[in-house]
């Protein structure tokens, strides 16, 4: 991967509010106040409450990152312009020697990939010794003969091209010529007329004369009126019968249909492509199937990963696929300690607070950076999102402080009546699959050797939580067994309440529930309304004590 790529700022794989929000102030503060370049990035779709946010602050959604594996457009590969497959061997051989490769791809005049010709098909067709017919099979252009041999046309249309016939060698007495030369031929001889025009007589299509000998002016004229085209070269004939196979079209050469990788290829995955083929260099293609440059195995070599701070997330379950590829810089984040593994020390900044977003707004102050109006919009949103607005017991005094300046700054006038809007537009759901639903904030765990997934809604809205609960009870089975995961929880989140209905599918689920919270009455978890606080530490604490 270049070194001046950027470095990818980026949250867990199910976005939030915090997640997006904290990923965009964080790219804003480094790119402020250190070298680089800096890119806010997403790990997956937002979701509606994110996405209000955003339009309220007239901030455009970050870039996709799907996956954290080396694509091919991150790496140095070869630039090289494709070729017509009109010109010749000789052509092509000058312009591999000149750019010092052994590949040649050839394109279509629109950039599309028409081939592939390398030096061993080059010397696999000098080695075809026996191929009379070769020039005629290619339909070489008389131009490209004539231009290999470094001569020119004296009679006949340039644009015309050998078709039919052998390529001859005239070292014969006129007697016995017509032994060996036949109709359509082409001839290549020397400066003697009488054996010029015996060829004429035998109906030749395109005679060579050699050594630059003069042809008369009669012979010319018959030529012409023959339809026989007669090609001057400056060469003797052994040089001249060299050289003429030079002069084919590299289309008739050229591999069709070779393999090609396209810029989004993993490198990893072209990597087996190229150990189970011959070619030393590979077409890239862009997204239109454009020729772009050609690719290598000594490409690859001392490749390094995409580089990418975390933010909101420590837990590789949680993070962008692939991500033991990629070189991890910094996790900024307010979770328990993951399974997340670096190479190498990293700055790894977490902090027992609501929210990311508030060590955001602490990296501005430390920094002594203003914080943009927009930014404390999202930051703001964030702290909102991820306490309840101040109901969550993760919520800290911290947050309260950071949420209240970010407000004014930001010019929200009641954060009451902003955080309803926002809550309003999140939980807005009616338009979405089930699985779009459980899938807007879901997170998976491994505690104790168990695989189970959480997912979570908060409404302000009783009647609303009972219509996504309707939406949802069908499709639980559904997702249970999906990512190795072997339990599946959702949380009906009540803001104004303060509490929780639990769903869940799987075995040893709904024990599960009643161990972690005993006194609950059935699936109604009072007083509960974080994951990350209460749900997974009672998860965890139960687990351990099977």
């Amino acid at each position: 991967m270049k070194r001046s790529d950027p470095v990818y700022i980026v949250g867990h794989r199910n976005p939030d509010t915090d997640s997006i929000c904290s990923a965009i102030a964080y790219a804003d503060i480094k790119n402020r106040s250190e070298e680089g370049t800096f890119k806010a990035m997403r790990a997956g779709q937002i979701n509606e409450e994110t996405e209000f946010v955003l339009h309220h602050f007239g901030v455009d959604t970050p870039d996709y990152l799907p996956d954290a594996a080396i694509q091919v457009k991150e790496i140095d590969f070869h630039r090289l312009p494709g070729v017509r497959g009109s010109i010749s061997v000789k052509e092509a051989w000058k312009t591999m020697t000149e750019q010092n490769v052994v590949t040649l791809p050839i394109t279509s005049p629109r950039g599309k990939l028409e081939g592939l010709i390398t030096v061993n098909d080059i010397a696999q067709s000098y080695m075809q010794v026996d191929d009379k017919k070769v020039l005629s099979g290619a339909n070489t252009p008389y131009k490209s003969i004539a231009e290999t041999l470094d001569g020119s046309i004296l009679v006949g249309d340039p644009e015309g091209v050998f078709d039919e016939g052998h390529v001859v060698v005239g070292a014969f007495q006129p007697d016995v010529m017509g032994s060996f030369i036949h109709e359509k031929d082409l001839v290549i001889l020397g400066n003697r007329a009488e054996d010029q025009l015996c060829c004429l007589d035998l109906g030749v299509s395109c005679m060579v004369v050699g050594l630059g000998a003069a042809v008369s002016p009669s012979i010319q004229k018959l030529a012409a009126a023959s339809g026989c085209v007669i090609i001057s070269s400056p060469h003797g004939t052994y040089t001249i019968a060299r050289l003429i196979n030079q002069s084919i079209p590299i289309r008739h050469l050229m591999v069709k249909e070779p393999a090609a990788f396209h810029m989004d290829d993993k490198v990893d995955d072209i990597e087996e492509i190229m150990k189970n083929n011959r070619f030393r260099d590979y077409p890239v293609l862009d997204r239109r199937n454009r020729y772009v440059g050609t690719i290598s195995r000594r490409n690859l070599i001392g490749r390094k990963g995409k580089r990418l701070i975390l933010v909101d997330h420590n837990e590789k379950s949680q993070a962008v696929l692939n991500i033991e590829e990629a070189e991890i810089l910094e996790i900024i984040d307010h979770h328990r300690l993951g399974s997340l593994e670096t190479m190498a020390p990293i700055l790894f900044r977490n902090q027992p607070v609501g929210c990311t977003a508030t060590i955001m707004y602490q990296i501005y102050q430390e920094r002594e950076l203003d914080v943009p109006e927009h930014i404390a919009g999202l930051l703001c949103s964030a702290i909102l999102s991820d306490t309840l607005m101040f109901r969550s017991p993760t919520c800290t005094p911290m947050d309260k402080t950071a949420a209240k300046a970010l407000a004014k700054i930001a010019g929200i006038d009641s954060i009451e009546k902003y955080a309803a809007e926002m809550f309003r537009a999140g939980s807005n759901l009616e338009e979405k699959t089930a699985e779009e639903i459980f899938y807007q904030d879901f997170k998976k765990f491994i505690l104790e050797g168990t695989t189970f997934g959480v997912g979570q809604i908060s409404s302000m809205d009783a009647e609303e939580l009972k219509a996504i609960r309707t939406k949802l009870e069908p499709h639980l089975e559904n997702e249970c067994g999906k990512h190795d995961i072997q339990m599946v929880f959702f949380m009906l989140t009540n803001i104004i309440d303060k509490s929780t209905e639990i769903m869940c599918y799987g075995r040893g689920a709904a024990e599960l529930v009643h161990e972690a919270f005993p006194d609950a009455e059935g699936f109604v978890l009072d007083g509960v309304i974080s994951r990350k606080k209460q749900l997974i530490p009672a998860f965890m604490t139960a687990l351990q004590q099977r």
